[in-house]
């Protein structure tokens, strides 16, 4: 598999190690805005894209894999109020496009778990629920895009819970998400449903990036020869 690496950040490299690892080729750097015209032979040999930059950048980085016509695998966060336009694009003309909040196996096995916990809870109204979420000080969005997550797949199933948002507050048809930055924190995530006498706690930590890079490369294998808006669980066959 011929890859076009869109963001050479910390993500980028473990991506460039895992390739290296299942024999895949790494055929362009993608880097600066300039960088799709400066290796445009390049990036045009490329079987898809894996593309981890920032919230500023992707949108633009996802339109130029669907002019090229190249499939695409988003591990950035931060665009997802962009995503009903992004997915029409990508149906309207027939490009292929696999996005994640975090590409983790574990992380998306707590998403399934986190979905059983709360409709285990939606009928118990004592309890209260939290997010909390840490990640290292370079993290560019607050809340991560694994705590929005969280929080959405939790309001779609508790009827009290309207919205989320980033604070503590005792609004209680909001969900709080308390966000914290630590220096080398990969991510920490945790869901808590509290009463007057007890909490309820899952738990998700991730121990390194590696992890992220290998979900992504999966992904990106799964990705090619189909065509449409996919996310990860399409991928993993998770309900």
């Amino acid at each position: 598999m011929k890859i076009a690496l869109v963001g050479y950040g910390k993500m980028g490299e473990q991506v460039e190690i895992v390739a290296t690892e299942t024999k895949d080729k790494i055929v362009a750097y993608i880097d600066e805005p300039n960088d799709w015209k400066k290796y445009a032979d390049k990036i045009k040999t490329a079987d898809v894209a894996i593309e981890f930059s920032t919230p500023q950048s992707v949108i633009d980085n996802i339109y130029h894999c669907f002019e090229l016509d190249i499939p695409i695998v988003v591990g950035t966060t931060g665009w997802y109020n962009e995503i009903a336009m992004i997915r029409e694009t990508c149906l309207k003309n027939n490009q292929s496009l696999l996005y994640a909040s975090n590409f983790s196996l574990g992380v998306n096995l707590f998403f399934a778990l986190n979905r059983y916990l709360a409709n285990l809870m939606k009928n118990h109204e004592n309890y209260d629920v939290s997010i909390e979420e840490i990640h290292h000080i370079n993290k560019k969005d607050s809340p991560s895009g694994t705590a929005i997550t969280l929080a959405n797949d939790i309001i779609k199933t508790i009827d009290n819970k309207k919205s989320w948002i980033n604070e503590m507050n005792d609004n209680s048809s909001e969900l709080s998400i308390k966000s914290e930055r630590q220096s080398n924190n990969v991510g920490t995530h945790i869901v808590s449903y509290a009463s007057e006498w007890d909490t309820i706690e899952i738990k998700h930590t991730s121990l390194s990036r590696k992890s992220f890079a290998i979900g992504a490369v999966q992904s990106a294998h799964w990705l090619i020869g189909k065509k449409g808006f996919f996310n990860i669980n399409d991928m993993l066959n998770i309900k």
